[in-house]
């Protein structure tokens, strides 16, 4: 009996010591793995930029050759670049400042499913104005939008295509 309790005492402490060990592998994993996390590639916010301004002129081109799909596409494409700012830029003023686009991008996405051209160009002067406004309340006055005057690319068709 003295025999069997030793071994199952044996069994338990060593069990234990595994456990320590088994922890102090997975604690050496988040570790890295929270090392490799913070150097790992982040768009910066000029990139989300970048993005934002190309849609903004295939927004405007889509409609104004009332090509509403491709304008719903590029609202939508607009829309998931500022979500990712509000993601991966938390801590900068200027993604606190992005909900003041919400209302003229409500606009623009009623213009276009209403498929109104008229309404569509005031709706994207207003886009572009709050783009301003944005701009200047996060000491980016220098970055004035505005509404694009030729093709922001000469390998896309922004005409309505109907295929036959």
């Amino acid at each position: 009996m003295k025999q069997i309790l030793l071994v199952l005492l044996f069994i338990g402490i060593w069990g234990c010591g595994q456990q320590k060990n088994n922890s102090q592998n997975l604690q050496n994993r988040i570790d890295s793995l929270e090392l490799k996390l913070a150097e790992s590639y982040k768009p910066g916010f000029g990139e989300f930029m970048s993005g934002i301004q190309a849609h903004h002129s295939k927004l405007w081109f889509a409609g104004q050759n009332q090509n509403w799909k491709l304008a719903d596409f590029e609202i939508h494409e607009i829309m998931e670049a500022i979500e990712d700012i509000q993601k991966y830029e938390t801590d900068r003023k200027e993604s606190q400042l992005i909900k003041m686009i919400n209302p003229a991008i409500d606009s623009i996405n009623q213009a276009i499913k209403k498929e109104d051209p008229t309404l569509f160009k005031t709706n994207f002067t207003y886009l572009t104005n709050t783009c301003n406004a944005c701009h200047r309340a996060a000491n980016f006055e220098f970055n004035v939008v505005k509404i694009p005057d030729s093709l922001p690319f000469s390998n896309q068709d922004f005409k309505v295509n109907e295929q036959k």
